[in-house]
């Protein structure tokens, strides 16, 4: 029977000498928010330390992190933190760490750590780095760390293989088994063997596309569709894509270049990844096709490419802005945009809203579901049970993904021998050991979202988020009323104005002698009411009413004084 997390919060047990703990703080159940902690002999290691991006439920969010505090009053501990590529979902927490404890090395390869260095340069933090390539050996307190290649939609990704005395960890990352990548840097199946023969004790691995059959389409299939649709456009192109997915920026730049258009980076996310991608030679970038976006007026529609961020529908990234007709860029008649990302889970309603935003403006909308203008970054199923075979784990844990990727991911894992005791389904928070070749789950941890609000980091709760839901959808009504202390008649008031209600203010005229009437029950009722008690009264009446009357639950916000 496959291991699943304790349906309710179980204290692990005091960790012992010799037995390594892994605590998985976000990437479980959800597309995001990337980070893993290993504990040996007093010691930390993190892998990975990411953000995950609000959804429409979460009104007000601009980013929700990993919990940290399960190792906020062990920041002296850890050792490092490995990052195994420069995506947001693996990278963006990291500023928010490093400002608890600003020197914890940050361990990865040079695209990944250049990509990070430009963050913090933001968050005016100097990080302690070390680059590594694949094959190195880094020994970081008990841990051992070798790095393996692996194939991912940005360059440089690195899986993570951890020798300790305990038992040896391979963390994929995110990866894939692109056979013909654009740079030529294929996952590295030789060493997966070679680590195999050693021995793999625990292998958290890539659950993504668990549940799509077969492989990954090529990356370099995309090329030729763009070509396509680049040479039959007759005005401006516009392409969506993540910030850091230099493959297809670069295969952007090729299609345009061909086709005698420049090219233009939009948004100041994109503008710097490419830039650092071009300095380390990670983006050839053809001679004169780069234009500053000031400079895009000045060049006939029919030679220029936009290439910029909003491929998921994020409110103040440059395509929604296009779509609100709140961009410098006017999108009209004729115009071909073009959506080269897949649809993060959860993102799809924000999204069609901008494709139907852009199809009212008169563009012309590609995306995914109509042409091959992207493709996955991340393993498919054949590609899972070729690496389950390679690499003959004794202990699997999916990681990366919703729930339903990592029952997929453990299916597979099942069908190809492993025992299903020894496949574990977690959660985050989950507590993991693993001693003697053998991992089992222990307990939980208490691990909830951190809201990122303006300014603010961990101040919004989700009770604070369900009142703006509340705010949104079903309006507010507020109620100021002055009482006599001892009578409890009205002697001012009730005054009520209500927002979003879509109703005129009269109508509240017919619950004013029930408030009347409760307020004077409640008085009489008792000698030592409080103003509490009498403003409690007033909301459950005016709450009943609006609910019978209306069928809607607003926020109501009473106000009593006593006179």
């Amino acid at each position: 029977m496959t291991q699943t997390a304790m349906s309710r919060l179980v204290t692990p047990p005091e960790l012992t000498d010799g037995t390594m703990r892994i605590v998985p703080l976000g990437g479980l159940g959800e597309i995001g928010r990337n980070m893993a902690v290993f504990e040996l002999n007093g010691k930390l290691l993190i892998v990975d330390c990411g953000v995950l991006f609000p959804e429409e439920h979460q009104p007000g969010v601009d980013l929700i992190l990993p919990d940290f505090s399960y190792i906020e009053d062990r920041l002296d501990d850890i050792v490092a933190i490995v990052l195994t590529h420069g995506h947001e979902d693996h990278i963006g927490a990291v500023p928010y760490l490093l400002k608890r404890r600003a020197d914890i090395p940050l361990i990865g390869s040079q695209l990944t750590l250049a990509l990070i260095e430009a963050k913090l340069t933001e968050h005016r933090i100097k990080p302690y780095t070390l680059t590594v390539t694949e094959g190195q050996i880094e020994r970081l307190g008990p841990f051992e760390c070798e790095f393996v290649a692996v194939n991912h939609s940005i360059p440089d990704a690195l899986a993570v293989f951890i020798r300790t005395e305990a038992g040896n960890v391979l963390h994929t990352g995110d990866f894939k088994m692109d056979q013909l990548p654009l740079d030529g840097r294929i996952t590295d199946l030789r060493s997966f063997a070679r680590l195999g023969e050693e021995g793999v004790d625990l292998l958290m691995v890539d659950s993504t596309n668990a549940d799509v059959p077969g492989f990954t389409t090529a990356e370099r299939e995309i090329g030729p569709t763009l070509e396509r649709i680049f040479g039959s456009a007759d005005k401006r192109i516009i392409v969506a894509s993540f910030a850091s997915h230099v493959h297809r920026v670069q295969q952007v730049l090729n299609a345009a270049a061909k086709e005698g258009r420049q090219v233009a980076l939009v948004g100041r996310s994109m503008v710097r990844n490419m830039n650092i991608a071009a300095k380390l030679g990670y983006l050839t970038v053809p001679d004169g096709i780069l234009v500053d976006i000031k400079n895009v007026d000045n060049i006939p529609d029919n030679r220029i490419v936009l290439m910029c961020t909003g491929s998921q529908g994020e409110p103040m990234a440059a395509l929604s802005r296009m779509a609100n007709g709140d961009h410098r860029v006017d999108v009209g008649t004729g115009d071909t945009v073009i959506l080269a990302s897949s649809l993060i889970p959860g993102n799809e309603n924000a999204v069609f809203r901008v494709i139907n935003g852009l199809l009212k403006l008169g563009a012309d909308v590609v995306h995914k579901g109509s042409a091959k203008v992207h493709v996955s970054g991340h393993a498919a199923a054949g590609e899972l049970l070729y690496c389950y075979n390679i690499l003959r784990p004794r202990n699997v844990m999916p990681v990366h993904g919703e729930t339903r990727h990592l029952i997929a991911n453990a299916r597979l894992a099942a069908d190809t021998g492993i025992e299903e005791k020894n496949i574990l389904l977690t959660d985050d928070g989950s507590v993991v050991d693993l001693v003697g070749g053998k991992a089992r789950i222990v307990g939980e941890v208490e691990c909830g979202y951190v809201y990122v609000d303006g300014s603010t980091v961990g101040e919004i709760t989700d009770a604070d988020l369900k009142d703006r839901r509340i705010l949104g959808d079903e309006g507010f009504i507020s109620i100021i009323t002055v009482v006599n202390r001892s009578t409890g008649k009205i002697v001012t008031g009730p005054e009520i104005h209500a927002r979003g209600f879509a109703e005129d203010d009269a109508v509240f005229d017919e619950v004013i002698p029930k408030i009347n009437a409760a307020l004077e029950e409640a008085v009489m009722s008792s000698n030592d009411h409080t103003t509490y008690q009498l403003q409690q009264a007033v909301r459950r009446v005016v709450g009943t009413w609006v609910n019978k009357r209306y069928r809607r639950r607003p926020m109501i916000i009473p106000v009593v004084l006593e006179a």
